[in-house]
This record gives C-alpha cells, structure tokens and sequence, in this order.
C-alpha cells in the first residue's frame, strides 16, 4: 500500500499555482489550489515564489470574490520572506 506524506508534489504544486493565476478558476478551485500549495514540501510548508505571485495578482485582481481572496491570502500568509529567492 502507498503511503501517503501528507504533501502535495512538485506536479501538483505547480498546477495549483496556475490554477490560482487563471482567471476563469472557481473560488472552490482556487481554495483547493492554495490548500495544496500549503502543503508543498519543496517550499517546507510554505508558500514558493510562484505561488505566491500567483496569489497577489489574485488578490489585486477585482474580479476575484471573497473565497477566492480569502484562499489566495491563505496562500500567502505561508510565504517566507524570502520567498523571491526560491
């Protein structure tokens, strides 16, 4: 049986951090991307750069409702400070 980490993959992450950036993403979409991200191990539990840019343009962006703010925040409050630097 396989075993499961508890963390989402190099694959997936990156899937997620473009579902967050495509516009015609649903909010429950978006907020399962930015869960998934949360739990990227390349980034140790927190937010890459990618995601993180992905996740401020989803908050600028006035199209966005609250969920999808809400997630994309979720997103970035796990984003280390140096984050432009991953």
């Amino acid at each position: 049986m396989a075993s499961n980490s508890g963390q989402t993959g190099s694959d997936a992450a990156s899937a997620a951090a473009k579902t967050l950036a495509d516009p015609t993403s649903t909010a429950e979409e978006k907020a399962a991307a930015a869960s998934a991200l949360s739990q990227a191990p390349e980034s140790e539990g927190e937010t890459g750069a990618e995601a993180a840019s992905a996740s401020s343009k989803t908050l600028s962006d006035p199209k966005s409702d609250g969920t999808e703010k809400s997630a994309a925040a979720s997103a970035l409050s796990q984003t280390p400070e140096d984050a432009s630097k991953k």
